[in-house]
């Protein structure tokens, strides 16, 4: 039998309160139920003795692969590509328990870690354009549709990261002080809330997207169309169009680059 840590090691270790509490940071459904199950994976992942980076690496693989099989026409490659996205989620959550566990964080496992969203995010997307489309091309409106989605959705994560970049490239610290984060104008702070409370933004999130494609097509299975499909894949453009402008307003607007 293999031998390693307990489940009650994982979870003190992996888990410690200020991961838990993250807000920004944590995704909902992590906190909701996949924290609840990703340490029974970690504890499988550190008898195996995989590494961290190995975890990371493997949970890109799935977010490609929920891309992949989200562009296959049919409600069971949409169950599928919900399944992939919510292993993705697992893996996301326990490369970083593992990480932690072991003591092998690195600046290579958040670049990996990073890169694996800006990818599943944009592969999604670019999935359901074909999907939208109806049959297996890289020609066609909603292909194109569901690139330009994929193209505005990897816009604003790097918007969000090149924060960092700049902040260093000038000698600041980083910061994740919430004042900062806030536009100098009222009407942009504001808009800022509304679009928060709004949660719009989920949309183009593969979590999310993964559970509208599984829900549109479960209505172009019962209409026998792809009318649902296509206005998700619309909407997704339009959201991610909107949300990168609206993105490098409020962070030109803030604090965060002084």
């Amino acid at each position: 039998m293999m031998s390693g840590p307990s489940l009650a090691q994982v979870r003190a270790t992996g888990q410690p309160p200020q991961v838990l509490a993250r807000l920004n940071d944590e995704h909902w459904a992590g906190r909701l139920y996949m924290r609840r199950v990703s340490p029974y994976a970690t504890v499988v992942f550190a008898r195996l003795g995989w590494s961290p980076n190995a975890v990371t690496v493997a949970f890109i693989v799935s977010g490609v692969a929920a891309g992949v099989v989200t562009a296959i026409p049919g409600l069971a490659a949409a169950v599928g590509a919900a399944l992939l996205i919510q292993l993705y989620l697992l893996l996301d959550c326990s490369d970083g328990e593992l990480a932690r566990f072991t003591g092998r964080t690195s600046a290579t496992g958040v670049y990996l870690d990073r890169m694996g969203h800006y990818i599943a995010e944009a592969v999604l997307l670019a999935g359901l354009g074909v999907r939208a489309q109806g049959h297996l091309t890289l020609a066609g409106g909603y292909v194109s549709v569901g690139l330009a989605a994929a193209v505005c959705a990897t816009l604003i994560k790097a918007e969000t990261d090149l924060v960092t970049v700049a902040r260093a490239s000038s000698g600041l610290n980083e910061t994740r002080d919430d004042q900062a984060l806030a536009p100098r104008s009222p009407g942009l702070a504001r808009a800022r809330r509304l679009t928060a409370a709004l949660r719009l933004h989920r949309i183009i999130q593969a979590v999310e997207l993964s559970m509208l494609i599984l829900v549109a097509a479960i209505a172009d299975a019962v209409s026998g169309g792809l009318a649902a499909t296509r206005v998700l894949d619309v909407v997704a453009m339009a959201v991610a169009a909107v949300m990168a402008v609206a993105h490098l307003v409020a962070i030109v607007a803030s604090r965060r680059l002084r």
